[in-house]
């Protein structure tokens, strides 16, 4: 694809190797070979816009501690310890070193650790190997790998109808006299 080739001595008249054209816009090729032995400089291809970026992952580490309301935007990997309450639009990953002690509202939980509390997540909830939930989880996709322990209710997808309701019970006879 490229090709090395250092530059000519002064006084030097060998013609350098030409290079093969490359796509993208401008004049159409043609059959006669560039002059590189020009000492005039070729403009810097512009650099294609860049994709918008990727949603940042916040991080908090074994070394963290928190208590209380924590809400975050996007995602969060979390391998310290919370204890409190855990809001968001985002995803949350639960790391192998992570202890929560909390109830979670998210769009997607990934369970490495231990949680002690329930889940609430409108997207899905993974639990993997080494996962320990004590709670109760809602939502739409579960998956459980091999080793992960769930000590809880799980409510998994919704329902295309309501659910009907149970027959009224008859009330009793009096005995008759």
């Amino acid at each position: 694809m490229f090709q090395k080739f250092s530059g000519q001595k002064p006084g030097d008249n060998t013609p350098l190797p030409s290079l093969p054209p490359t796509p993208g816009p401008g004049p159409a090729p043609t059959d006669a070979a560039p002059n590189f032995t020009s000492a005039v400089a070729q403009p810097a291809p512009v650099a294609a816009p860049r994709p918008a970026a990727a949603p940042t992952r916040n991080v908090l580490s074994t070394d963290v501690e928190v208590k209380g309301t924590l809400k975050f935007t996007n995602d969060l990997i979390v391998d310290g310890r919370i204890e409190g309450e855990i809001t968001s639009d985002g995803n949350l990953t639960v790391g192998e070193n992570a202890r929560i002690k909390s109830e979670i509202r998210t769009s997607c939980v990934i369970v490495h650790g231990k949680v002690h509390g329930n889940i609430t997540a409108t997207n899905r909830v993974d639990l993997k190997a080494g996962a320990e939930v004590v709670g109760d989880i809602k939502t739409k996709i579960l998956s459980m790998e091999p080793g992960a322990i769930l000590i809880g209710k799980a409510t998994v997808g919704t329902p295309t109808t309501a659910p009907a309701s149970a027959p009224a019970a008859k009330p009793a006879e009096a005995p008759k006299a």
